[in-house]
């Protein structure tokens, strides 16, 4: 395996996609951020080369399982304001909707003794709170829902946020990824 770019190896991403339906949308979205919506090609190319770039920079947090693999797997749904909500409350407790949830699978006991696909767990995004949220930032909803989606990533992995420090850190690899080139 190829580890000093993220551009000459490919990682085989499985991705199981849950697009956002459309026609519940009240806000206009341009054709690029309809493509991210609907469609997971896109994803599972920026995702691709998120997880990448994990893997090859030793310095930042990557369970050893993801950094040696070559083939992942993951979920990805969009969805409104009610779901992420149900879910919020159903596995974390909280009765309050959010932008973004992760639902990880490793953790630091897990260990998988074959070379198949590793299955990282899923991230549901609220797109209605992105959409709020990509206006009150005044930025688009394409960097939006990719910055959700890297916050989720990164929480799949195993970063978290409980203190200002591991927020920054969280917050800055976060830019990093979004601003990877193609």
């Amino acid at each position: 395996m190829e580890t000093s770019s993220t551009s000459s190896y490919k990682l085989d991403v499985d991705l199981s996609f849950t697009p956002f339906p459309v026609q519940d949308l009240d806000a206009f979205v341009n054709s690029e951020t309809l493509e991210l919506m609907t469609s997971p090609n896109q994803w599972i190319e920026e995702i691709g080369r998120w997880i990448r770039f994990l893997q090859v920079n030793e310095e930042l947090r990557c369970p050893e399982i993801v950094r040696n693999a070559s083939q992942l797997s993951l979920g990805l749904e969009l969805t409104n304001d009610k779901k992420i909500l149900d879910l919020n409350h159903a596995w974390l407790g909280q009765s309050k909707s959010t932008d973004v949830l992760s639902f990880p699978i490793i953790d630091e006991t897990f260990f998988d003794v074959s070379n198949e696909c590793i299955e990282l767990g899923d991230i549901v995004i609220s797109v209605p709170t992105a959409i709020r949220q990509a206006k009150d930032n005044k930025i688009d909803l394409f960097r939006e829902l990719r910055w959700l989606a890297t916050h989720g990533l990164l929480h799949l992995l195993g970063w978290d946020h409980g203190d200002e420090e591991s927020l920054e850190k969280m917050l800055l690899i976060q830019e990093q990824l979004i601003d990877l080139n193609c």
